[in-house]
């Protein structure tokens, strides 16, 4: 085996590792095992050749600070998962996925465009808060708080389900 090749046993690592880990906190990884450790290999690819997660299905800059938003878990997994029911390169899938009630189908890419990228957003002070241009969402069971268009299906901190979310900000 060259220095290149990825061994078996280092895929099965982080496979378990990330199984465990998405599922600790409300994730769930594609039920289709030799895909995902194809993309698990394109993980450590990446990992070796620019010294971070890119996504395995889309083309990263080898610039991390570039590349922070396609990072895995990227910024667009959550809100792919709840419109598509799987992340864009299908490697986490929603619950409803997982249990074939939604069939994972090609997922239009949101990354924006190069040159929209990392543009500074204009902010506005607020009574002392910045203006957030997304809503915040509030656990009502154990008070996580995040910043996105929709809850999270399953809160990462108490496994509450998405119902127990109210809007905060």
């Amino acid at each position: 085996m060259t220095a290149s090749e990825i061994a078996p046993a280092e895929v099965d690592e982080l496979y378990d590792r990330l199984n465990r880990e998405a599922e600790t906190v409300g994730y769930h990884l594609n039920p289709d095992t030799d895909f995902t450790r194809e993309l698990v290999k394109g993980l450590i690819t990446n990992q070796r050749r620019y010294g971070y997660w890119a996504c395995p299905c889309r083309l990263a800059s080898g610039v991390k600070a570039d590349d922070l938003d396609i990072v895995c878990p990227c910024d667009y997994r959550d809100a792919d998962l709840l419109e598509y029911g799987a992340c864009y390169c299908a490697l986490y899938v929603s619950g409803a996925a997982l249990k074939g009630e939604k069939k994972i189908e090609s997922i239009p890419e949101r990354r924006p465009p190069p040159e929209e990228r990392g543009q500074p957003e204009a902010k506005a002070r607020i009574g002392g808060l910045t203006r957030v241009s997304l809503p915040v969402w509030r656990c009502r069971v154990c008070g996580y708080l995040c910043a996105r268009d929709s809850p999270p299906e399953v809160c990462p901190i108490c496994r509450g389900k998405q119902e127990r979310f109210e809007r905060f900000l």
